[in-house]
């Protein structure tokens, strides 16, 4: 014993010394650095996922498990040297030793159970709010200094309040800024959610509201409550003036109240705003829902004297339970439309399932847009992209993640690589429940959750919207989701070679890639003119309501549905009209008219045109749009309550283009192409923000890149406007043609900027060069007015700040994706393999689903909810995912 523990003291001490050697290289973190010091940067482990958990670089403050400590990039050996210094993070949670009866009720607490049915907010992890994990469990942390060197662990040991003085100080400073910061990951989440963003005010008219003495007293019993106006016994709110029990405002779908309430403030000269929602009433007045009518608050607020004021109405709150949902929790449903059980499959016994493949996805708050396009593309559906990017070998073998440490967070292939990895592995999927309810909440163990919070920062950090925490439109997320992977992979040289063994490198949007063809015929002389779109990677198509068709009601099986499917309220099932896919289809490829169309070969003369659309080729993933929201009367965005037949199963050969046919007579090509040459000046930039605008609104992208191409790049409203006069072009969905937006005719120099705009803001400015005013004009893409307000401010550094613009110019025209590989094609029959299903008012906000055929069988993806789906929403669906019939189970090799 003697002999091992001076063995043991010869090591420590070894060790100490090795230590003290590299402790210079250590850094202490500050909270403005960032720290990964709960997950591993090129894989999903956390300081939970095993005993080993994850090491911090005491110097990079980079977090990754052993074996990735040091990659094969001579970067890292060079910076720190053949060993680092790093801190061990290893977790568990356990479950919290339940206290006796007694024990409870002396400290004041309840039991689980008790808690979570009187929660007095619509919160988690908040004082009056439901139980988090936190409350339920406890978490033991272990930590430990660690020398690394290329070859793996050279030394180990301890570290907590007995050791730490045992290190060099700057050695246990660094460490335990590290152990204590924040971390990336709280940085980016917040840890408790409220719906109410800012806490309500105090009502400025509560303390001396006017009261009314008619002899009103309202009855204590729920059931003799009903609307004066309208006599509907739901959602009434009493007026504290006058006593008044009216209806609750109409939402934006009809759906709410009678509109009583409000009607009276107004009919009675807006002299009595405050109101209380009948039902929320109980003895904690806190909790009761009130409302200020006032134009200067139209608010929810909070009336300090409403005990008093209730009880002048009979109204005595001792006692009184709470009966109805509150408007907080009614706008948590509120986005949810008819189709909301159909698509989360709530009520269903599904079947829970786990493994590659199988691995559900944390929402980091409103992140199900990008959790369901993620599922889709890299969870194994889709075979290249699983070959690319998921684990063959093992979620640390794919050689894309050979970067550095102190790069690899920030880096799209790699963070790609690490979630396709986690998918397909299943290397991170918990135990399988017994049971599973989708649409329940449920807490998880933190050693089996997949957070992409890299992903997502490193596709949207540079994106208006996607950086953001709000909800957003998945077709366009997945839009720009190819466009970013487009330019990583074109740009990746010798990390990502062909396996093909081809020099080129195909393109994750290659395999999503079509074109169609335009047949346009001039009225005047019957000439044909034959014009190939750009490359699409999604099919966006109208639905066609004109051709919808409704159930009989009077059919004997749907009234046997509708007596099986009754509610509570045993409220009949809404009858939604049905549109078929082959008629949304008719839609797309019909023939129509423009009018007033330029062509070249008649001297410019203006002339109508009949034209058709067609598949130049067919990909080898066709992913579809489903236009299902349109602009009301009310400029408001809103649903279109439609099912869409959907088969498993389709051919779209009919619709293969066949380009010039024998005796067909032609526009002549010089013709044509000396006319169009010069008539394209430059395209403008299209402001991100305003294309997000016009997208929420329930617009297509292409359509909206036309809009704002037509006003300038970035007016909303006049894109509105235009918008409105041209949604029924034929070609309004159509992309943007090459070089050009198809702009007016202007005298334009090499820059592409009109010359007259130029010389007439130099003339009317008068204190501005020709140049700098080119500089401007061309920024703001020909618009004056803009450019003049772009000049002015930024006149403390004008010749700096185009400086800037030129650089930012170059260096997108050479990031700019330049792939010209030829598209695929083959026969146009598909199988349907992925949906995206959208539940809310409008795409940017309520939530999304994924259902994917894996092996055969449907399976619902609801953030972290994965189970056997039973009746896959096909009807429903805003994005369909089909595989072309001939690739099944042949994967391109070039992948």
């Amino acid at each position: 014993l003697t002999l091992s523990l001076q063995q043991r003291g010869f090591i420590i001490q070894s060790t100490m010394e090795e230590i003290t050697k590299l402790a210079a290289k250590c850094r202490v973190a500050t909270p403005h650095d960032t720290v990964t010091n709960s997950e591993c940067v090129f894989t999903f482990h956390s300081p939970y996922t095993t005993d080993l958990g994850i090491v911090v670089n005491l110097q990079t403050f980079v977090g990754t498990i052993d074996e990735m400590a040091f990659t094969k990039s001579d970067d890292d050996a060079s910076a720190l040297g053949p060993s680092g210094l790093f801190v061990r993070i290893c977790k568990k949670r356990v479950a919290k030793t339940p206290q006796s009866d007694d024990a409870a009720m002396e400290d004041g607490q309840q039991d689980n159970n008790t808690a979570a049915t009187t929660a007095t907010k619509l919160g988690v992890g908040v004082e009056g709010g439901f139980q988090s994990d936190s409350d339920k469990y406890e978490t033991i942390s272990t930590y430990s200094i660690v020398l690394i060197g290329k070859e793996g662990v050279l030394a180990e040991l301890p570290y907590n309040d007995n050791t730490k003085n045992d290190f060099p100080m700057l050695v246990s400073q660094s460490a335990d800024s590290i152990i204590h910061h924040s971390g990336l990951a709280v940085q980016q989440d917040l840890s408790a959610w409220e719906l109410d963003a800012e806490p309500k005010p105090v009502s400025k008219y509560a303390e001396n509201l006017p009261f009314v003495e008619n002899g009103v007293k309202v009855s204590p019993t729920p059931s003799d409550w009903k609307c004066e106006k309208s006599g509907d016994n739901q959602n009434l709110w009493v007026n504290l003036s006058d006593g008044f029990i009216g209806g609750g405002r109409k939402n934006w779908d009809g759906s709410g109240g009678s509109n009583g309430a409000l009607d009276h403030f107004i009919e009675t000269g807006e002299k009595y705003p405050l109101v209380v929602k009948l039902g929320t009433i109980t003895e904690d007045i806190s909790t009761a829902d009130c409302y200020s009518y006032a134009k200067d608050e139209d608010g929810p607020v909070k009336i300090p004297n409403l005990k008093e004021l209730l009880e002048k109405r009979g109204i005595m709150v001792a006692g009184m339970q709470k009966t109805v949902k509150s408007t907080a929790e009614l706008e948590v449903e509120l986005n949810a439309t008819y189709a909301f059980d159909a698509i989360t499959e709530k009520g269903a016994n599904l079947i829970p399932v786990a493994g590659p493949g199988l691995q559900g996805l944390q929402n980091l708050g409103n992140s199900c847009y990008m959790n369901s396009v993620a599922q889709m593309l890299f969870s194994g559906t889709i075979a290249e992209l699983s070959c690319r990017y998921g684990a063959s070998d093992g979620v640390t073998s794919n050689s894309l993640l050979e970067v550095s440490p102190t790069n690899a967070s920030n880096d799209l292939l790699c963070q790609a690589t690490k979630l396709s990895s986690a998918l397909t592995s299943g290397l991170f999927c918990g135990p399988v429940p017994d049971s599973a309810e989708v649409s329940d909440s449920s807490s998880s163990d933190p050693k089996h959750r997949v957070a992409p919070r890299m992903f997502k920062h490193v596709i949207g950090h540079d994106h208006v919207d996607f950086k953001t925490g709000q909800q957003q439109d998945a077709a366009q997320y997945f839009q720009y989701l190819l466009e970013k992977l487009d330019r990583a992979e074109l740009g990746a040289g010798e990390r990502l070679k062909s396996k093909d063994g081809s020099d080129s490198v195909l393109t994750t949007s290659h395999l999503f890639s079509y074109k169609t063809e335009s047949r346009l015929v001039c009225e005047t002389d019957q000439l044909i003119k034959y014009k190939e779109s750009p490359a699409e990677t999604m099919l966006s198509l109208r639905i066609p309501m004109s051709k919808a068709t409704t159930p009989d009601v009077e059919m004997p099986d749907l009234k046997k549905q509708k007596s099986e499917e009754s509610g509570e309220e045993d409220k009949e099932k809404k009858v939604v009209p049905t549109v078929t896919f082959e008629a949304c289809l008719d839609e797309w490829s019909a023939s129509t008219t423009i009018d007033d169309l330029r062509w070249p070969h008649l001297q410019n003369s203006i002339s109508s045109a009949t034209t058709r659309s067609r598949f130049v080729n067919f990909p080898r993933y066709l992913l579809v749009h489903m236009q299902r929201y349109e602009i009301g009367d009310d400029w408001q965005p809103r649903k279109i309550e439609v099912n869409i037949d959907v088969p498993e199963e389709i051919s779209l050969q009919e619709l293969k283009g066949t380009g010039p046919q024998e005796g067909e007579k032609l526009v002549p090509e010089e013709t044509e192409g000396g006319g169009e040459a010069t008539s394209a000046p430059a395209a403008p930039t299209i402001d991100e923000g305003a294309l997000g605008q016009l997208m929420d609104m329930g617009f297509t992208m292409n359509g909206c890149k036309r809009a704002l191409t037509a006003v300038g790049g970035s007016n909303v409203e006049a894109a509105m406007n235009w918008v409105f006069e041209h949604s029924t072009d034929p070609d309004f969905n159509d992309p943007l043609p090459e070089g050009g937006a198809g702009a007016q005719e202007s005298a334009s120099s090499d820059t592409g900027v009109d010359e007259g705009v130029v010389m007439s803001l130099v003339d009317n400015l008068g204190c501005f060069t020709v140049d700098q005013v080119r500089a401007a004009v061309k920024h703001c893409a020909g618009a004056a007015d803009r450019a003049a307000d772009w000049l002015f401010s930024h006149m403390d550094d004008l010749d700096g700040a185009i400086a800037a613009l030129e650089s930012s110019s170059t260096a997108s025209a050479s990031s700019e994706p330049k792939s010209k590989t030829p598209l695929e094609d083959g026969e146009g029959k598909y199988s349907l393999v992925g949906l995206v299903s959208h539940i809310g008012k409008n795409t940017g906000s309520g939530h999304y689903v994924a259902h994917l055929k894996k092996d055969g069988k449907w399976v619902i993806f609801n953030d972290e909810k994965v189970a056997l789906s039973k009746d896959p929403p096909v009807q429903h669906a805003y994005m369909y995912l089909f595989q072309r019939n001939d690739t099944a189970g042949s994967p391109h090799p070039a992948y």
